[in-house]
């Protein structure tokens, strides 16, 4: 048995040694990208209507104000691109850097943009470059974070472990609804600037951590058999289209339903009566707590039952709840209102966000990986970045309604999407890990790598 084997061996059956501190580290960086992501939707949903588009009525400034939303979803697919090539061929580790600096810098900026009160049209003007570079580098995180988690993970295990990083999401989200939640009371400006100021604090602590990761073992492994392509976006555009859009698919489902629970309906409960501004961002923060041990649940369970079963149950959930997530809302009932929240972001969201790292990963081979996954998912994202646009739109001719019937069909995009996208983790694959374990070989079937193959 030669040591490249007994490796290998050691590889799936446990892990790499530092998978813990790599899965901890990809899941802070992972914290740190959605805090400041989400922190400008939930600014777009509640301020900056007003202060960077005063001029119009109230529906176009908000129009405006998802519109600026929607430019920095429209660049992730480039910074997926761009973030999946590097990580496919330079490696994983110095992109999670990379990325997160860039975000960290470019929120910062946005806490000390002048309003157009102050500057004119020049304040809408460097929002949206800000808000493009921002898109840029959230692009470029994802695919890193998740796979480099992925990677060095025992192989049984790897749906619990890409998990870690996903988990990371809501824990942002949490941070970042509390922000505004605790800055609500201030009638200045500093009610949106503080929270965007504060994630540096958030992002020194983030850097710090992900220096001290070692690079994946299964792209040193790529790199040292010489299996690296010379342009890994281009071979995986040419060889694997089909399963870039069945993440694309799969993505608009979770993305889009996500946006207009998380902001579409904060502004919708918002504008009905101003004063429950409060209790949908209690609701969001309390969901997003939930969402947490939920989706490292959901990753853990697709170690058991496989990835797809779960995703399926995710689409019909969107599909039932669509319609009822409004109801809820109408209420007005504080309760009411929150446990909209709960279960849209608490158990439905965080049950896709659970299963996705590892059902994505696997889709795809180890030297294209990176790429492949990145560019469906951040895709899938441009398009769901529109959602809360297209959700205002159709409010205001089908009223709440509208939003809702939103909803519902970017489940059914889901649930063909889940029909169309072949288990990645049933009882063969599971055989061939434990063939690889004990030493066996394993050979790829036509159309359908093996586990050894893609791993």
């Amino acid at each position: 048995m030669t040591m490249e084997t007994t490796e290998r061996q050691r590889q799936a059956a446990h892990g790499s040694p530092g998978k813990i501190k790599t899965a901890m580290a990809s899941a802070a960086g992972t914290c740190v990208e959605n805090y400041d992501f989400v922190a400008y939707g939930t600014a777009a949903a509640l301020y900056f209507g007003k202060v960077f588009f005063p001029n119009t009525d109230p529906v176009v400034g908000t129009l405006l104000a998802f519109a600026t939303l929607a430019v920095g979803f429209l660049m992730r697919p480039i910074g997926g691109a761009i973030g999946g090539y590097l990580g496919d061929k330079y490696g994983r580790k110095p992109v999670l850097v990379g990325a997160l600096l860039t975000m960290g810098i470019a929120t910062v900026l946005i806490g000390c943009l002048p309003t157009y009160a102050q500057v004119g049209i020049i304040a809408p003007i460097l929002l949206v470059i800000i808000r493009m570079i921002q898109g840029l580098a959230f692009g470029a995180e994802w695919g890193g974070a998740v796979m480099m988690t992925f990677e060095h993970a025992p192989w049984r295990k790897r749906g619990r472990f890409a998990a870690i990083p996903q988990a990371g999401n809501p824990l942002g989200i949490t941070l970042a609804n509390a922000a505004f939640l605790l800055s609500a009371s201030l009638q200045t400006d500093w009610a949106w600037r503080l929270p965007f100021l504060a994630s540096a604090i958030l992002i020194v602590v983030g850097l710090v951590v992900r220096m001290k990761l070692e690079e994946s073992p299964e792209f040193e492994h790529t790199k040292a058999t010489g299996a690296i392509v010379k342009n890994p976006l281009t071979t995986v555009i040419r060889t694997d289209w089909q399963n870039i859009l069945r993440v694309i698919s799969l993505r608009i489902v979770e993305s889009c339903a996500y946006y207009v629970t998380a902001t579409y309906l904060l502004s919708y409960i918002t504008k009905n009566n101003p004063d429950d501004r409060a209790i949908g961002l209690t609701g969001i923060v309390v969901a997003s707590l939930i969402a947490i041990p939920v989706t490292m649940i959901a990753g853990a369970l697709t170690d058991r039952i496989g990835r797809r079963k779960l995703y399926l149950a995710g689409t019909l959930a969107v599909i039932a709840f669509g319609f009822p997530m409004f109801l809820l809302s109408n209420t007005g009932n504080p309760f009411l209102i929150v446990l909209a929240f709960v279960i849209g972001i608490g158990i439905i969201h965080a049950t896709f966000t659970g299963t996705q790292g590892a059902w994505f990963a696997e889709l795809f081979r180890t030297n294209t990986r990176t790429s492949g996954a990145s560019i469906g998912y951040q895709v899938a994202a441009s398009i769901s970045g529109f959602a809360p646009f297209l959700a205002v739109l159709l409010a205001s001719v089908f009223g709440w309604a509208g939003g809702a019937s939103l909803y519902v069909l970017v489940g059914v995009i889901g649930f063909v999407g889940v029909l169309n996208t072949r288990e990645t983790w049933g009882p063969k694959q599971k055989a061939e890990v434990d063939a690889i374990i004990a030493g066996k070989p394993v050979l790829a079937t036509e159309g359908e790598p093996a586990a050894s193959a893609v791993r």
